[in-house]
């Protein structure tokens, strides 16, 4: 256990996030020294914009030759570089490998901020969007070469950027939406994972059992890590986890583009919206980034939602390994113990509930409201910064043509679409059920923000 403290990716997100607020909340309350990250101000080319618009933009030119600007810039890359090559050195990997790949990433996460702050792309699609285009692009045309690879770290990217978020949740509001957010993901995601199962073997008579129960945790839960944890309990193969985690990227990121869209155009409640992101779209990271285009209550419902549904994810894996061992096949598991839960269980998760703990009933009731939201100024930020790494990073391990590849027939595409509908027909029902008002009375989520 001591040696996982220290090595497992999971408690390193931790770490690093708290190393972070621990920062942040110093630089703020004392006031001894400048913490905040680099962001760049709106800008633009030169367009015709109201009076009211012109206000909001600040010339690019005078960006870049502002001093402080590059301080900012050099600060964010210390303090994330230095914290992230620790944990790639805590968990066995190679510095000398992972450090000049970091810069790069680093530096292509520069140029999408650039991009993203354009006054009129920045219109169009939030920055994490522009990170996902532009690591689809070199993926997909030129390649990423072997020597950038290092630095593909999506999870831990994204984990630590959900460990500093928790600061910026107040725990009143998980308090607030706990039992609606156990009605929406606990209820609607053993249903989903059971009609995918039945769908999957019965129906499109899939013959290969641990990728069907691979494919419905990834769509019902939470992608990548539902994926992993219940690939390796059912006794999937390498493959079988690579078509997963493939298929379920590319809907990720077609999902956070677009549901946001949709349920604005539906004129959908922007804590109905959240809360419907957060039980259908897989990743967590994508998640923050779609309930985020749709505003900071709608980002909140959507994390605590998406967050109730990772603690099943434990549990899920034990009760597949227990059915595969028992009931499917041998498949390896001679012996399935209660500590498989643990083992399964998402640790960052515990850091996110730790850092909003903390806010609510530490810095918030010491220092008072105003100092809270000071802080989450300045790790609004960086928890941005870690996104765009990781959103970058999906794109650059992103590739459709090897994922064409892998679809074996067409029928791993139709359980996923099947499933993807069915789960979001019912997660939008529990949504409504729960949220419209017309059975229970709607939560008021208070905001830092």
């Amino acid at each position: 256990m001591k040696s996982d403290l220290l090595k497992k990716e999971d408690w390193l997100a931790v770490w690093i996030g708290f190393i972070v607020i621990a920062i942040a909340c110093v630089a703020v309350l004392t006031g001894w020294f400048d913490f905040a990250a680099a962001k760049f101000s709106t800008w633009t080319l030169g367009e015709n914009l109201t009076e009211a618009q012109a206000a909001k933009v600040k010339p690019l030119g005078a960006q870049l030759a502002s001093g402080a600007f590059w301080i900012k810039i050099l600060r964010t890359f210390l303090v994330l570089g230095i914290l992230f090559t620790c944990g790639v050195k805590l968990q066995g990997g190679e510095i000398k490998k992972f450090v000049p790949a970091f810069v790069v990433l680093f530096i292509l996460a520069v140029v999408v901020r650039l991009i993203s702050a354009e006054f009129t792309l920045n219109r169009y699609l939030e920055w994490a969007f522009w990170a996902l285009i532009v690591g689809l692009l070199i993926s997909n045309t030129v390649g990423v070469p072997d020597w950038l690879k290092p630095a593909i770290k999506t999870e831990f990217y994204i984990k630590t950027g959900l460990v500093i978020m928790g600061f910026s949740v107040l725990f009143s509001n998980i308090a607030k939406f706990g039992l609606y957010g156990l009605g929406i993901a606990w209820i609607v995601t053993p249903i989903v994972i059971i009609f995918m199962w039945w769908f999957g073997t019965k129906v499109l008579k899939m013959t290969n059992k641990p990728l069907v129960i691979t494919i419905a945790s990834a769509t019902s839960v939470c992608g990548t890590s539902a994926a992993i944890a219940t690939g390796v309990a059912a006794g999937a193969k390498k493959d079988d986890l690579s078509i997963a985690i493939s298929i379920s990227i590319i809907f990720t990121i077609l999902m956070m583009v677009f549901e946001p869209m949709i349920i604005r155009a539906t004129g959908m409640s922007s804590l109905m919206g959240g809360a419907l992101i957060g039980g259908t779209v897989d990743s967590t990271g994508a998640v923050v980034l779609a309930g985020n285009a749709l505003g900071p209550e709608a980002e909140q419902a959507a994390v605590l939602v998406k967050s109730i549904q990772n603690i099943l994810i434990g549990f899920i894996a034990f009760f597949v390994a227990l059915f595969f061992a028992t009931r499917v096949e041998n498949s390896g598991v001679a012996k399935v113990g209660a500590g498989e839960i643990w083992n399964r269980f998402p640790k960052f998760i515990i850091g996110f509930f730790v850092a909003s703990l903390v806010a609510s009933f530490i810095i918030q009731p010491i220092f008072g409201g105003d100092s809270v939201k000071a802080i989450n100024g300045v790790l609004d930020q960086y928890k941005n910064w870690a996104f765009v790494l990781a959103f970058t990073s999906i794109g650059l391990d992103t590739n459709f043509k090897e994922i064409a590849r892998q679809m074996q027939g067409g029928k791993v595409l139709w359980l996923y679409i099947v499933g993807q509908l069915f789960n979001i027909a019912l997660t939008f029902f529990a949504v409504w059920f729960l949220l419209s008002g017309v059975v229970f009375d709607i939560p008021v989520l208070d905001l830092y923000k």
